[in-house]
């Protein structure tokens, strides 16, 4: 009897050990990020409840979520106490958009432990997809817990930003920023915060860290532009807005601003260059573009392609008064001949009764009558 036990505890050990080694294996496959051959390793464990957790976190790195979820409730009948399985199932579950089911999951670990930032923050990114307001709350929480929690930081900041709570904004950023000082996400609300605020000096300083971290973004380069164009500085905004074009070449807007920024250098080729692009981009009423840019042309002294940029923006809007005596002015300058002159400043005072430039146009048509009187003389 006594040989006969001793065989069944070598046996017993022999089993033990090579399921031990079964999972040795299979973590080192695991760890190693051979994630399929680790679940095979995992599935020939004897007792999969004790490796359904692993067995989850093999079947999320390769991307087959149902598997995982799977395997997680499996973990979690087995070993219903254990908070970080929960954790990570109620992550997943958001993840793969089940939001309810994420929301009841965090509050079940929340009534187990409500000091933890992070399920507070998590709650918080469930509400958010569920339009639940209580989002809000849940974020204030986990920065009330943990006031170094960059995450929650940022998700209150953003709000107050949105609400043009500037003050707040400032003090939320000025936290997050002391404990983690290149935090882009941070610096970004910051310079947004001083951008609407109009301080565009402070702004663009802020928008020049981010360009220092790599934050080579569009967006960046289309502040930083505006920024500068606003104190005067219009060669570095018109660098910066180069840079922005660059990253859609064909945002006409973009493409029109940068145009703009020429003609406040007087250099009227660049700035004819890029709004005609902007106008080639744009297939909507375009009368503003081209009003600008036959004031380019006539800047240019190209006083007949003005005069096709002033009609085309009238043909855009008939009803641009601006455009329409414009074109009169601009055919003013390019006419030689007085008659025609004086018929153009009639025809648009009798189509025009009422306007702006009413007063402009009496003063040069009895102007061209002088003329006309005089050279008759």
């Amino acid at each position: 009897m006594t040989r006969f036990f001793a065989l069944i505890s070598i046996l017993i050990c022999f089993k033990t050990e090579a399921q031990t080694s079964v999972l040795n294996v299979a973590d080192s496959l695991y760890i190693n990020g051979n994630y399929s051959e680790a679940i095979k390793a995992y599935k020939s464990y004897n007792t999969l409840d004790e490796v359904a957790y692993k067995l989850a976190k093999s079947y999320q790195a390769i991307g087959n979520y149902d598997k995982a979820l799977q395997h997680l409730e499996s973990s979690i009948n087995a070993f219903p106490n254990d908070a970080l399985v929960k954790y990570d199932y109620a992550k997943l579950l958001s993840k793969t958009k089940n939001y309810q089911s994420a929301a009841a999951t965090f509050k079940q670990l929340i009534a187990t432990d409500s000091l933890n930032p992070n399920y507070h923050y998590e709650l918080g990114l469930v509400y958010e997809q569920l339009r639940d307001s209580s989002a809000h709350n849940e974020f204030k929480t986990s920065f009330l817990l943990d006031n170094g929690h960059q995450k929650a930081i940022f998700k209150l900041a953003k709000r107050h930003l949105q609400k043009r709570e500037f003050d707040s904004v400032d003090y939320y950023t000025g936290i997050g920023l002391k404990t983690y000082a290149n935090n882009a996400e941070l610096m970004s609300l910051k310079a947004q915060n001083y951008y609407w605020k109009k301080d565009y000096k402070t702004a663009s300083i802020w928008f020049e860290k981010l360009l220092s971290l790599g934050e080579d973004s569009q967006f960046v380069h289309e502040k930083l532009s505006y920024c500068y164009s606003q104190f005067s500085e219009v060669e570095k905004a018109i660098q910066q807005q180069k840079l922005a074009v660059a990253k859609e070449p064909r945002n006409s807007e973009n493409l029109f601003i940068l145009g703009q920024l020429f003609t406040r250098m007087s250099n009227y080729e660049q700035a004819e260059f890029y709004i005609s692009k902007a106008i080639e981009l744009v297939d909507v009423p375009m009368d503003k573009e081209f009003m600008t840019l036959g004031t380019i042309q006539n800047h240019r002294k190209n006083h007949q392609a003005a005069i096709q940029s002033f009609k085309r923006a009238l043909k855009e809007n008939p009803n641009n008064i601006y455009a329409a005596f414009y074109l009169v002015y601009t055919k003013d300058d390019y006419y030689k001949d007085v008659d025609t002159k004086i018929k153009l400043y009639e025809d648009f005072m009798a189509k025009y009764p009422e306007n702006p430039f009413l007063f402009k146009a009496k003063s040069r048509l009895s102007e061209l009558k002088q003329e006309k009187f005089m050279n008759t003389d």
